[in-house]
């Protein structure tokens, strides 16, 4: 009779320990197939219980917190970290002067004598702010005199930091000219409703050739709007070295997306720093930067983008880099169908971190290029609708990567995460950093072969946006044994 306990108890227990094992495989395939990151799965949450009787919201309030925790981490305050990226303290001159001789040099000490020199501008002139500040308000500052590719024009100021200029006004430069510069300007909104400080500049139409570079912009909804007008397009632009940041969560339901770019190809968004994109008000989705609208052959690279860098909220959705954002009006589209948003376009040697939601999104984007990024803190890559199509290769991800709804995905070589290991709470990517809740991303960068790209299809198919010969995002040649991610050490990326 003992005996027969005996066995009866042991059975027990391993019928327990079979019934265990069969439901963590079924939950880890479960979390594999539906490809849900805790930190989007916890807000679904919430929402579904809101309305129910206090038990089932109080369950379904832990269960999102839990998720969330084990997801992001308990939130800390953050640290002001300076990068040696976005605008530097030096001058970084003016390329854009043209031959000697072929325009003017114009220095300009008030708001009014601004606004004359930029309407009355030529080919080849360099108009030049003298130090202070400067205050704009009511109407946006309309560019329609056309610089050249050999005399282009230049709105700038001899050291950054030197020269603000407050827009209070719902656009500031309006361009709808071509081969007009930026550089070394300090540019704020200062707008009391967060609705009426929308661009730091509008370019539009005719504007292509547009150049911003070294600047420092704060306090818009999307610093930069890009756009057609009247059957034109403003292609071939540069966002280069320019910080972009806001100081408030703003209040308003209009789009919030520091670079917005529609229908413009062949832009290139480059070393710029990115952070706190929060929209309080309407869906709450907002995003660092994204390019859409069916154009083609964008490259955003060797950006840091920090979702949440001096600003905190529990509230929306923030998604770091996208390659066809939310979709774009049919009317609104280079070829007025929008059968891709995107074609051929990259995002390479990024550093993305602390988002809500996905680190990079690429929504009906064809033949996208995703390589050699790091993903810190964030939902991971996600590649969504039969017209994506994306190679995904090189990147270190604390998170998954994640194909839906018939997108297809060639990944090869990366470093990621499994959902189950998100679930529970582990981050070996994020462990490889000593603080990157806090800015901080030095530790040690798991390296690949020296031949990890050579012979690759998918890197030969990349043309001029394979990695392989080009800077990290800390501005060191890639040679010998390569990092996953965008850098092998990070403290050439700080001051």
């Amino acid at each position: 009779m003992k005996i027969t306990q005996r066995h009866r108890f042991r059975n027990g227990i391993i019928t327990l320990v079979c019934l265990f094992l069969i439901a963590a495989f079924a939950a880890h395939y479960v979390l594999e197939k539906l490809a849900i990151s805790p930190r989007l799965l916890a807000p679904y949450i919430d929402k579904r219980v809101t309305g129910h009787n206090p038990t089932i919201v109080g369950l379904g309030n832990w269960i999102s917190r839990v998720l969330l925790d084990n997801d992001r981490g308990q939130p800390s305050l953050p640290r002001a970290v300076a990068y040696k990226i976005g605008a530097q303290s030096e001058p970084v001159g003016t390329a854009a002067k043209g031959p000697i001789g072929s325009g003017r040099s114009i220095f300009v000490t008030s708001s009014t004598e601004a606004l004359g020199a930029i309407a009355q501008a030529l080919p080849g002139d360099v108009i030049t702010f003298l130090p202070g500040r400067y205050h704009f308000q009511a109407t946006n500052i309309g560019i329609s005199r056309p610089g050249t590719e050999q005399g282009p024009i230049t709105v700038r100021a001899d050291l950054p930091g030197t020269v603000m200029l407050d827009f209070d006004m719902n656009e500031g430069f309006v361009v709808d000219a071509p081969y007009w510069t930026f550089e070394n300007l300090t540019i704020k909104g200062v707008c009391n409703d967060h609705s009426w400080c929308e661009h730091a500049f509008h370019v539009v139409g005719r504007g292509h050739h547009f150049v911003s570079r070294n600047n420092t912009i704060t306090d818009f909804n999307a610093h930069f709007k890009i756009n057609g007008l009247n059957n034109a397009i403003p292609d071939d632009g540069l966002i280069e070295a320019t910080t972009l940041i806001n100081s408030t969560i703003r209040q308003t339901a209009n789009p919030v997306t520091f670079i917005d770019l529609v229908a413009a190809s062949n832009w290139t968004i480059r070393k710029n720093f990115i952070a706190d994109f929060f929209k309080e008000q309407g869906n709450q989705i907002s995003y660092g930067a994204f390019v859409k609208g069916a154009g083609s052959n964008n490259l955003m690279e060797n950006n840091i983008v920090l979702c949440e860098y001096l600003l905190r909220s529990p509230h929306g959705q923030r998604v770091g880099l996208s390659l066809g954002g939310g979709g774009t009006g049919t009317l609104f589209c280079r070829d007025k169908r929008c059968i891709t948003e995107q074609d051929g376009s990259a995002i390479r040697g990024n550093l993305i971190a602390s988002c809500s939601d996905d680190g990079i999104y690429i929504n009906r984007s064809a033949t996208s290029k995703i390589m050699h990024n790091t993903l810190i803190d964030t939902a991971g890559i996600e590649v969504r609708f039969p017209q994506s199509s994306a190679d995904v290769e090189g990147n270190l991800i604390d998170g998954g990567i994640r194909a839906r709804d018939q997108a297809v995905v060639r990944a090869n070589d990366n470093v990621d995460t499994s959902m189950m290991r998100l679930y529970l709470g582990s981050h070996p990517v994020r462990r490889l950093f000593d603080d990157p809740e806090r800015g901080s991303f030095r530790g040690v960068v798991p390296l690949r072969s020296a031949n990890a790209e050579e012979g690759d299809p998918v890197a030969g198919a990349a043309s001029r946006l394979t990695a392989a010969g080009t800077p990290d995002l800390c501005s060191k040649p890639r040679t010998g044994p390569r990092p996953y991610g965008a850098f092998v050490n990070f403290a050439d990326c700080v001051r």
